[in-house]
């Protein structure tokens, strides 16, 4: 709303200021990790991807970034919002296939 003055006393370029509002909105409603005991799913803006975890070799973290989890086939697929911090939720929330650095 704070645009709102800008965009109508300005040009028509500076509608395009309303799209990085929106787009940042359904990063955070859409960007997840979810995790069972057999498959991890990671949604990204525009898809999602589904593996079992006997297709993961392991998990990598960069400094300050979310995970990536190597898979047999030499990809990575990177999970949104798992963090070094966030391990121990992933352990119970995979029934313990995937350890807790904490324990």
């Amino acid at each position: 709303m704070g645009l709102l003055a800008v965009v109508l006393a300005g040009p028509a370029w500076f509608t395009a200021l309303f799209v990085i509002p929106v787009v940042a909105s359904a990063a955070v409603i859409r960007c997840r990790t979810t995790a069972d005991r057999d498959t991890v799913t990671a949604r990204s803006l525009v898809g999602s991807r589904t593996v079992a975890w006997e297709d993961v070799d392991g998990l990598r973290f960069d400094r300050g970034t979310w995970a990536a989890a190597h898979l047999r086939d030499g990809s990575d697929l990177r999970l949104p919002a798992v963090t070094f911090a966030t391990l121990p939720r992933l352990t119970a929330a995979t029934d313990g296939r995937v350890p807790n650095p904490y324990a």
